[in-house]
């Protein structure tokens, strides 16, 4: 199964916010329309997202067109129009793969890219570099990763936002 990592960062390489007391303010609203408008589409092609719950509430609704997949504590009330998890991910995989799934967008947090980055399952890693600084905030993996990357190919989404795809070597 295709499995890949979809993210906005800063030029400065943070996918969120975070307050002076270090508590993230996640959001969407720093994003580019572009990054939002290749988001959707490379998402809708997968036709399944993974996210964690706080990405989830992020978001706040199911995103339509693709099955959302959020990772959450068994205690916590099902949400209507998601599937909720807290399967490894090689047991979600594969049973998104039984559903018949052959493609499958990772998309947040910090905690959910470094889960599956660990687990070696990640094929694909797509990148928007948004022209931003935050100076500090979360960062993309939330714990040491090692992997080596290949850049396919570099596109320039509008005048100042760039979106890099690499292959996880």
């Amino acid at each position: 199964m295709k499995t890949f990592i979809i993210v906005a960062h800063t030029a400065d390489g943070f996918i969120a916010p975070t307050n002076p007391a270090g508590k993230a303010m996640p959001s969407t609203v720093w994003t580019s329309g572009a990054d939002k408008k290749k988001f959707v589409e490379l998402t809708k092609k997968a036709g399944a997202i993974i996210m964690g719950l706080n990405t989830w509430n992020t978001i706040g609704k199911p995103l339509s067109g693709r099955l959302n997949v959020v990772y959450a504590p068994k205690n916590t009330p099902p949400i209507e129009g998601v599937m909720m998890t807290d399967l490894s991910p090689e047991e979600l995989l594969a049973e998104l793969e039984n559903k018949g799934y052959k493609e499958v967008a990772i998309c947040g947090g910090s905690t959910i890219y470094t889960m599956f980055m660990q687990s070696g399952l990640v094929n694909k890693i797509y990148i928007t570099i948004e022209p931003k600084i935050f100076g500090q905030g979360l960062t993309l993996f939330n714990k040491p990763i090692s992997a080596d990357l290949k850049l396919v190919s570099v596109e320039k989404l509008s005048d100042d936002v760039l979106f890099l795809e690499y292959d996880v070597v």
